[in-house]
């Protein structure tokens, strides 16, 4: 296997070569979504909010996702970047059972409870909440491939391989574009279908997946099947990964809160808010994939006792996506009707998300920081501090949300500009904690700070 050298080489060519297949991945990710949601958009705004509101609980589950992934492509990276790799494939081996037994958990709590989950929302509309029920059914029968996708991309990131997850799941996505208007239209399955084609998809990606990760044994030079696993790994794991994992759960949940003030306004509001999510993923995924790789060059260089590299990855880092993240508010903030026309034209939802993209264009590079060091901090293993600063910021939301968008205040718009608000205080806070530890960046603080050690 031809794998990138993370603690060798130039440092920005390095970090470009892992992170673009990455971002590519996220991309892609991204593109399963706004395919389904441009198909879905022809069906009317009822059918977009339907799937919006189903949406939080697939949202909701990546929390659970991570708290298996960070903890994998921090200490792979890290047990690589020390040259222990029976420590690497271990804890691969653990993040495997890990995401296997929260997705069974998880499908089973979408299955028996879909009924209350979606009338958490408070939704007045019979159609908009029987689509939702029907198309969280459909995705919860496929989750164990929403959650075992992401674990073997991680292990192929931490290992510095991250082309080959970006070719799999290109697979998935040319087969979701080519399913869905086969399921949605010429089969007239509306909202359900194109929840079929999306499992299907990922089904397919899965199976790719295992084939290469156990036949082909490719990260770390050879993966392979433990029938035992130390519950250390888990607990190591467990304790990278929980802070990240507690931080987007509640994400999650406020940002449900947040839907049920949305709701209040009616469902054309529901689906500009769905697609104003969608397009704003332009900038949270491409940060995204920028920090992941960012978390597994910091990873496998400090183990490696290589602190230079790991400050000079953070600068270049920064720069590259504070830049983009101007680009996309400028984009955002000028065009923002032609670009929710690709999605909806349909008034009043059009008008709703014109200004909803104008409003969150401000926070664009705020948030591009916040998401790229957080990855930094957590190839530190120090996940705590994003984590502690997202959930408190992100919390505050609810409360402003529901007192801005009073009628006599801002109405709706109170609600865009509560979110802007807090992504901008988030992501400035985050760069001066980084700007205060960036000095300290050695084994003697991180030791006293709990570094994860590979054994």
């Amino acid at each position: 296997m031809k794998k990138i050298n993370l603690t060798n080489g130039k440092v920005s060519t390095t970090i470009l070569h892992l992170a673009l297949p990455i971002m590519g991945t996220s991309f892609l990710q991204m593109a399963y979504n706004l395919v389904d949601m441009i198909w879905i958009g022809k069906l009317g705004s009822k059918s977009v909010a339907a799937v919006g509101t189903a949406g939080f609980y697939l949202w909701l589950s990546m929390s659970l996702i991570r708290l298996a992934q960070t903890g994998t492509e921090v200490n792979v990276s890290q047990s690589i970047g020390a040259k222990k790799y029976k420590n690497a494939n271990m804890y691969s081996n653990m993040a495997l059972r890990m995401s296997l037994v929260l997705a069974i958990i998880y499908a089973l709590i979408l299955l028996i409870f879909n009924k209350d989950l979606i009338g958490f929302f408070n939704i007045n509309d019979t159609l908009v909440n029987t689509k939702a029920r029907n198309y969280l059914m459909i995705i919860s029968i496929g989750i164990v491939s929403s959650f075992i996708n992401p674990i073997i991309s991680s292990i192929y990131n931490g290992s510095g391989n991250s082309k080959t997850p970006f070719k799999i799941n290109s697979i998935g996505l040319v087969l979701n574009i080519v399913l869905d208007p086969i399921f949605i239209f010429v089969f007239n399955l509306g909202v359900s279908g194109a929840a079929i084609a999306t499992v299907i998809s990922q089904v397919i990606v899965s199976i790719i997946m295992i084939r290469s990760l156990f036949i082909k044994k490719i990260p770390f030079g050879g993966f392979a099947f433990e029938r035992k696993v130390s519950k250390e790994y888990f607990y190591k794991i467990f304790k990278i990964g929980f802070p990240v994992s507690l931080q987007s759960a509640s994400f999650t949940v406020f940002a449900m809160f947040i839907a049920k003030v949305v709701a209040s306004f009616g469902p054309s509001a529901i689906a500009a808010q769905k697609v104003g999510t969608q397009v704003e993923a332009l900038s949270y995924m491409t940060a995204t994939g920028f920090s992941v790789a960012l978390s597994t060059f910091t990873g496998q260089n400090f183990g490696a006792k290589m602190y230079d590299r790991v400050r000079s990855g953070i600068k270049f880092s920064a720069k590259i996506m504070a830049g983009y993240g101007i680009v996309i508010s400028l984009v955002l903030f000028l065009f923002a009707k032609y670009v929710f026309m690709i999605f909806i034209n349909e008034e009043p939802t059009l008008s709703i998300g014109t200004i909803y993209l104008q409003i969150i264009a401000i926070s664009q590079l705020f948030m591009c920081l916040e998401i790229t060091l957080s990855g930094a901090f957590n190839g530190l293993g120090k996940t705590i501090t994003p984590a502690v600063i997202s959930i408190v910021f992100t919390g505050l939301r609810v409360p402003f949300a529901y007192i801005l968008s009073r009628s006599n205040l801002l109405g709706i718009q109170g609600i865009w500009w509560t979110i802007t608000m807090s992504s901008v205080i988030k992501g400035t806070l985050l760069v001066i904690f980084m700007i205060m530890m960036y000095k300290k960046i050695n084994e003697n603080y991180f030791f006293k700070g709990g570094r994860i050690n590979a054994k």
